[in-house]
């Protein structure tokens, strides 16, 4: 089977957000890239009856290699952003802070030093049909420099070098989105960490993970 590794990690992830009720049915989907291919999760099959072998290989065009299923409705999104970007994983997700986040902000406060994490201040992109190009070019501009984004009135997505590292990054999003709406809730003045003090925590947490073991 054609990246039998890379299509298992897509079953694995799928099962890991929906244990984490970070997607609600099948809402949501992840991809892989290597080299000029992609693997990416299946439209509309169950997370618990998916196999390996329902994950669908497709090029860069997204022409079909290989797979049972239709790929993701969302496959001209993961296309842009891997088009666009050097991220060699994707995932997709309709968690409820950070959809909530979505909703009433255009870039998530940076409330928490966390925001770093995802190169800088988390922008939240324009609605539009899921699904489409409008989508696809909206988010891949939201994504410019950064390691998520939010999408109105949807959901939201995360880079990574791999498709383990942009998962990695699902728990610290929706952190700093639902600490953000706890402190928007309580109508006090928040306080919120400069450009300068973010951009010195982007650097650390970079030399952070370059040092080596002892």
């Amino acid at each position: 089977m054609l990246l039998e590794e890379q299509r298992r990690t897509v079953v694995e992830t799928c099962l890991a957000m929906q244990k984490a009720g970070l997607v609600v049915g099948t809402a949501g989907n992840v991809s892989a890239r290597d080299g000029d291919m992609v693997v990416i999760s299946p439209s509309a099959v169950p997370y618990e009856e998916m196999r390996p072998e329902d994950v669908c290989v497709i090029d860069m065009d997204g022409t079909i290699i290989e797979g049972e299923y239709k790929p993701s409705s969302e496959m001209p999104l993961h296309l842009s952003v891997y088009r666009s970007t050097d991220a060699r994983g994707i995932t997709h997700n309709h968690a409820p802070a950070s959809t909530a986040m979505g909703l009433v902000v255009d870039t998530v406060p940076t409330s928490h030093y966390y925001s770093a994490m995802f190169g800088g201040p988390v922008r939240v992109a324009p609605y539009a049909p899921f699904g489409s190009l409008d989508l696809a070019r909206n988010v891949t501009d939201a994504l410019k420099d950064r390691h998520a984004a939010l999408m109105a009135n949807h959901g939201a997505i995360t880079t990574g070098a791999s498709l383990e590292a942009a998962a990695s990054l699902l728990p610290y999003l929706e952190y700093i989105c639902e600490i953000e709406l706890r402190a928007m809730s309580t109508g006090r003045q928040e306080k919120i960490l400069s450009e300068d003090q973010i951009q010195a925590a982007v650097e650390a947490m970079t030399s952070y993970r370059k040092t080596p073991r002892a």
